[in-house]
């Protein structure tokens, strides 16, 4: 809700104040104290507060007082900020002016000449924050006037961690009859051996999407066809992104590597591909014929039975696409919602008898609706499992059995909304700030939770992991969805559902909790604090609305690029960023010498110069991510910004030089994420400086220092305690002996060696086999001056991700121990043209389950396929274990292409292109 945000927002906003080695402002210790009292007690209060017209379009007026209150102590003290810091830079400038002018054998008398102005601006504030508090007390008599005693507080009870390996999407537990799903498939594989479109019809929620997935997976689908993928529509589409999509599955190239094609050309490779193949495409998420009659063309009609696969809520598309078949998705009926309902709740426990009767009616007023059936079933699954707590929420959902199907979905999962506790609420409400259908990066979406004021610090833990915490509890609830795991089972990408997504929308119009440009809005449109820019948004509508928003905190903008404005001296969040196509060179405004509130700056630049001459003033900045194509040094300042929690440079040359600290520099103790630096140079005072760093992505060039000296401090990286990510690139013309010295810290989770120059890396490989937590390593062109790597006993015994890139030198890989790499669950080989074999021992770990291989010799596919043989004997029905194998054309004659295609069976793919 907006107010318990307001006042995270605020008491965050008094800590930094507090805390800060030089805060621009100060306030009197018995308003501080006050305000601190009154944000507590109505944190409080509201954790237990019932909103009495929770179900009307109308916002309680208590809690929107308390967030106007919130939120006008916040202006009081930002503004004075922002006065503070322009006054002292205008009285910098005056004297610097006026000594330039004056004789130097002169003494001025004349500097304190604003004094009188300081004192003016701080008898003001003072003024304004009692306003503040005397308000805040007001409110306060009213809470306290206002019964809560009956209202029944629905606790989260502890739960069981559950492993991140065991993470699925909701729609994975979705209950599916088998003649549904033999239905789908046999259609897929029918006789028939022309394109056919399968259309899968049906209401939002209904579990269109979930079915799709189900059959794209299943085992005999996979092993029918010879390319499979899948692209999401949506209704705002974009033909260019969905063929990028395609291509980038069905040939397995990175997305990046595709950036630079048109429309037109990644249609023609699209087409030129699945050419004399038998494919499976999906294309979920349909909204008008429009969008397939843009894509068609580019696939082929083998008559080899392909097949496309649709899922749409627009049942009127299915006759335009196929008019002889489609599936109409029907509700599930109680004996199927009662199975999915129990395993939500309870998994694959025992459902409590005492609870069995209250949990069927429950699951039957979700009228067969999977969407509302996971989600009801996630909220109960953290409560407390009493039977007072269960009718309480039965109550609700039964008060609204008379209602059509559509309305009944969104008073269910509004429900769900309403139980969620005050801290979850603004977090889950910030979800529908992106666009529908996007697939969130967590770790942008957690920056974002920070800067925004929504987390609190609990026990010590760093805000990105709580942050994390929140992102896992909404999972749990089954109201955010996991889009993409990464390679060692954390969560990498989440989306929201649109049914779940059309009530964030709803109670943040209620709320004003943010405002798109561009749609109406009830609310007076110069005290929104939160502005998005649609990416399909006019420029001209942009420019317009922007220039009465003068109290904006945060502008989130999909244009990836924003106009210049003088209104938002208080921002505190710029989220433009956005991959760029190379094609494209339009750019942010990069001015930010009013912005010196800014917490969050992600930007695309032409020039660090223009962000960097105003950085001193960034008093409160926690993240900067910038895509620049120029290199770049920092101010000396920025190791005098002890809030600096994230820095990052991105584009192609993404090179950020960091000067040398000072002994007068604070200790960074928030700073966790360092990337694109280049030549970081690791002595005793930076090590001092940053201890509690977490990810470190860095890039040596140059010629900097001697061949046996230890320029970069290389050795000292094993200092840095916290580190678990470390990405380390050494370009052709890096000289010095400085990497033969690096060690590594205990703790390391994820490894990347690049290593452009022809550094021997054996030894270095029994160093990094020796890390007791490492989960990931990739190693890049890396030289094995002897061709072999021998893998050790007990080496990498927390391994469960290994990629090995472009080492044309090695040409043996062995052991001599019993068994290797006892928890590896993915093994990547890329253009290892030297390497004649795997060893056997991979075989017999019980944890593997895929090896992807792309251009590697004949004999090492040959090794693959008898692994596979040897995992298939550990375990017939192990079907999540696959090989996946695709060979250049250039790069093999026909015969070979054709004796390995030979080799593809069950679990076993080979393709080439």
């Amino acid at each position: 809700m907006a107010a318990y945000a307001a006042l995270v927002s605020l008491m965050n906003l008094i800590d930094s104040i507090q805390h800060h080695h030089s805060p621009p402002i100060s306030l009197f210790k018995y308003q501080t104290q006050s305000l601190i009292e009154n944000v507590l007690f109505l944190q409080e209060f509201l954790q237990t507060y019932k909103s009495p017209v929770s179900d009307t379009d109308e916002a309680d007026p208590l809690e929107m007082r308390i967030a106007k209150a919130a939120y006008a102590a916040e202006n009081v003290i930002e503004s004075h900020i922002v006065q503070k810091i322009q006054l002292s830079r205008s009285k910098a400038t005056k004297i610097r002016s006026f000594f330039n002018w004056f004789p130097r054998n002169v003494s001025a008398d004349h500097e304190d000449d604003g004094d009188d102005d300081d004192a003016d601006k701080q008898i003001e504030l003072y003024r304004e924050v009692d306003n503040v508090i005397e308000e805040m007390d007001r409110i306060k008599i009213v809470a306290k006037e206002t019964n809560t005693e009956k209202v029944l507080v629905l606790r989260d009870q502890p739960r069981r961690f559950i492993p991140s390996s065991s993470m699925k999407k909701s729609s994975g537990m979705m209950v599916f009859s088998d003649h549904v799903l033999h239905g789908i498939m046999e259609k897929l594989m029918s006789y028939e051996s022309g394109l056919q479109v399968i259309p899968i019809t049906g209401m939002g929620g209904i579990g269109k999407t979930a079915l799709a997935q189900t059959v794209y997976s299943h085992k005999a689908i996979i092993e029918h066809f010879d390319i499979c993928a899948w692209a999401t529509i949506s209704e705002q589409y974009n033909t260019r992104e969905i063929l990028c999509e395609l291509v980038s599955q069905a040939t397995n190239k990175d997305k990046e590597q595709l950036s630079e094609r048109s429309e037109h050309e990644l249609g023609l490779e699209l087409h030129q591909y699945l050419f004399d193949r038998r494919f499976l495409i999906v294309m979920d998420d349909m909204w008008n014929i429009e969008s397939w009659d843009e894509i068609k063309h580019v696939f082929p009609n083998n008559e080899n039975h392909s097949r496309i696969m649709v899922t749409t809520r627009q049942s009127q598309l299915t006759s335009q696409l196929n008019n002889r078949y489609s599936h109409q998705m029907e509700f599930l009926d109680e004996s199927r919602s009662w199975v999915l309902f129990s395993k939500t709740v309870f998994g694959e426990e025992q459902f409590p008898l005492e609870l069995e009767k209250i949990g069927k009616e429950m699951a039957y007023n979700c009228r067969g609706l999977p969407l509302s059936i996971v989600v009801v079933g996630g909220l109960l699954k953290t409560m407390e499992h009493s039977q007072k707590v269960w009718e309480l929420i039965r109550n609700n959902s039964t008060s609204v059995v008379n209602l059509d199907n559509n309305k009944h979905c969104l008073r269910l999962l509004k429900m769900s909304y309403n139980h969620l506790p005050v801290y979850l609420k603004p977090c889950f409400l910030y979800m529908s700030v992106f666009e529908e259908d996007d697939a969130i990066r967590v770790s942008t979406l957690v920056k974002l939770w920070v800067c925004e004021g929504f987390l609190k610090p609990v026990d010590g833990q760093s805000l990105e992991t709580i942050g994390k915490m929140r992102l896992k509890d909404l999972v749990d609830r089954n109201l955010i969805l996991v889009d993409e795991l990464g390679s060692t089972g954390n969560i990498k990408r989440v989306k929201v559902h649109d049914l779940l997504r059309d009530i964030c929308i709803y109670e943040s119009k209620k709320e004003g909790f943010y405002h798109v440009i561009g749609e109406s809005s009830p609310r007076v449109i110069n005290s929104q604090r939160r502005v998005v820019v649609r990416k399909n948004t006019s420029h001209k509508k942009v420019v317009e609305d922007l220039q009465s928003m003068s109290h904006a905190r945060s502008i989130i903008s999909e244009h990836g690029k924003l106009p210049k404005g003088k209104n938002f001296r208080l921002l505190r969040t710029i989220h433009a960023y956005k991959f760029r196509y190379f094609g494209d060179k339009s750019y942010v405004n990069s001015r930010v010498v009013g912005y010196v509130n800014l917490r969050h700056l992600a930007v695309e630049v032409a020039s660090m110069s223009s962000i960097f001459s105003s950085f001193g003033h960034l008093w409160n900045l926690q993240t900067l991510i910038i895509s620049c194509e120029s290199e770049s040094t920092a101010p000396t300042e920025i190791w005098k910004m002890p809030q600096l929690r994230h820095i990052a440079m991105t584009g192609i040359r993404r090179r950020l030089k960091l000067p040398d600290p000072s002994t007068d520099d604070v200790v960074m103790e928030n700073l966790v994420v360092l990337k694109g630096v280049v030549n970081f140079k690791c002595d005793e005072e930076v090590v001092k400086r940053i201890p509690n760093i977490n990810k470190l992505k860095i890039r040596y060039e140059g010629k900097t220092g001697t061949e046996h000296d230890d320029y970069y401090c290389m050795g000292n990286i094993k200092c840095l305690n916290k580190l678990e990510y470390l990405y380390i690139s050494l370009w052709y013309d890096f000289r010095g002996s400085d990497l033969y010295k690096l060690m590594f810290p205990q703790n390391l989770k994820s490894l990347t060696l690049s290593v452009h120059n022809g550094f021997e890396c054996e030894m270095m490989l029994e160093k990094i086999g020796s890390l007791p937590l490492l989960e990931k390593f990739k190693l890049w062109m890396g030289h094995f001056e002897t061709g072999k790597w021998e893998i050790f006993e007990d080496q990498f015994p927390s391994l469960k991700y290994l990629g090995l890139f472009s080492c044309e030198s090695l040409t043996y890989w062995t052991t001599k121990a019993s068994s290797i790499f006892p928890l590896l669950e993915t093994l990547y080989l890329f253009d290892l043209d030297g390497l004649e074999n795997i060893p056997s021992e991979i075989g017999y770990i019980p944890t593997l389950q895929s090896i992807q291989m792309v251009a590697c010799r004949e004999s090492v596919v040959k090794c693959a396929k008898e692994i596979v043989d040897e995992q298939m004997d550990l375990d017939g029905n192990n079907i999540s274990f696959n090989v996946r194998v695709w060979l250049p054309l250039f790069k093999n004659e026909e015969a070979v292409l054709r004796e390995l295609q030979s080799l593809s069976g069950p679990n076993f793919e080979v393709a080439y292109s």
